[in-house]
This record gives C-alpha cells, structure tokens and sequence, in this order.
C-alpha cells in the first residue's frame, strides 16, 4: 500500500486496484487513505459507495445519458467504487456496473472494495458471461490486495465492553 500511495505510476497506467477483505478489516480506510494520498499529489479522485454509483448510472440509463454519465466520471483518473459485494443482482444493475467497468477499461483507474471473492462474483453479475468479462477486464492490469485479520469494529466494541 505505501508502494501505491508514493508512486503513481499505476494510475497513468491506469492500473486497478482490488481490495478484498471480510467486513472491517479497513477495505474502505486504505481506499480512502490512497485516494486522499492521490489528491495530494494532484490526481482527480471520485469516491462513490457502490450502490450509490449504481442508481446514479441507472437513472441515466432510465434517461437515455449513460454514456454522458460515464464521459463525466472520466475527468477523475481514478474512482474509488466501495462495497461492490453489497450491489444487488438485478439486470440493470449489474449492466451499468458492466459498463462502467468496460468503459474505464485501460483508460483510467478503479479502486474496487468488495467482501466478495471472484468466485462469488457470479451473485453480483446476472449472468456467467458478464461476470468473466469484467472480471477478465478488472484483473487485466490490476493490483489485488487481499486483507486478512479480525474487524475493527468488532474489536472496539470489545474493547468498550471491558
């Protein structure tokens, strides 16, 4: 991680980087810290919570400006999509996630936190087919971090029982 914070390089190679990890072992915090280190630095950064990414490119879908949206987030070199396993497994949904992900493909950086392994991956894309493509797009030029250890949050709430 402090190889990625001090040297960006990846981001004009517009490299990915995929942090996978059960909930709490600080996904998020790293995304966020790397993404803040990047803004110093001068790289235009996006932080969107999954979800939320989603129903905004859905509702430009519903709206016929997908692909206006999707030319808009191409002024941040690198977005951060946080909690990608909590993305429900409709067709609309997984589509425009689909085509964000085509569409940054060796363009521009993702940072992607998911408590879901690939394997799992099949429960987030409706079909099999979508599922290897972004994938195969994902990992094509990417960093893959995967956290291990106990949840923070579980751990401070341990600790204030005491």
């Amino acid at each position: 991680m402090h190889d990625l914070a001090d040297n960006h390089e990846w981001v004009k190679q517009a490299t990915n980087l995929l942090l996978f990890g059960a909930s709490g072992v600080g996904k998020t915090h790293l995304a966020s810290a790397l993404g803040y280190s990047l803004i110093e630095a001068g790289t235009r950064v996006k932080f969107y919570p999954a979800t939320a990414l989603v129903q905004h490119l859905q509702d430009a879908k519903q709206q016929l400006k997908l692909q206006d949206a999707l030319n808009k987030l191409d002024k941040y070199q690198v977005l951060i999509v946080d909690d990608i396993g909590y993305i429900r497994k409709t067709e609309q949904e997984t589509s425009v996630l689909y085509e964000l992900i085509a569409h940054r493909y060796e363009r521009f950086s993702l940072i992607i936190t998911s408590n879901q392994s690939f394997e799992d991956w099949d429960a987030l894309f409706t079909d099999t087919t979508m599922t290897v493509a972004a994938i195969d797009r994902l990992v094509h030029h990417s960093h893959i971090i995967q956290l291990q250890g106990e949840s923070y949050r579980r751990k401070t709430a341990i600790k204030q029982e005491k």
